[in-house]
């Protein structure tokens, strides 16, 4: 599977943008998709996940109740809706997909043991 991640931008503080995660390839469904994040001088973060059926989802503490993630497996595409955006959400998004793992087991997995990453896309929050 390739995924093409897009909806990075610049919003103000409090506003929300949609993140899309879109992939090619049959066997959508057996990956389980996480977005993770890197700001300037910093590791990549883990940010949200989600399982190959969508029934299971996994976030950040730092997002959680403010981030929702979800999937259109039809549609081979995974979602990230960010709401009240902070200064400190800034930072290029990446999605990535792994197969036979859950959404948990993604947001602890190596980076070299992921099967496919996307290219990032830059979000901008300005206070």
């Amino acid at each position: 599977v390739q995924l093409q991640a897009s909806g990075g931008g610049l919003v103000q503080a409090g506003g929300s943008l949609r993140l899309s995660c879109a992939a090619s390839g049959h066997t959508f469904g057996i990956y389980a998709v996480g977005w993770f994040r890197q700001a300037p001088g910093k590791e990549r973060e883990f940010v949200a996940a989600i399982s190959g059926n969508g029934q299971s989802t996994y976030y950040a503490d730092s997002v959680k109740g403010r981030f929702t993630i979800s999937r259109d497996n039809a549609k081979t595409t995974v979602y990230l809706q960010m709401d009240s955006l902070r200064p400190e959400d800034t930072a290029v998004h990446y999605c990535a997909a792994a197969r036979w793992t859950s959404a948990q087991g993604i947001s602890v997995m190596s980076p070299s043991h992921i099967d496919r990453w996307g290219q990032g896309t830059q979000v901008t929050v300005s206070s």
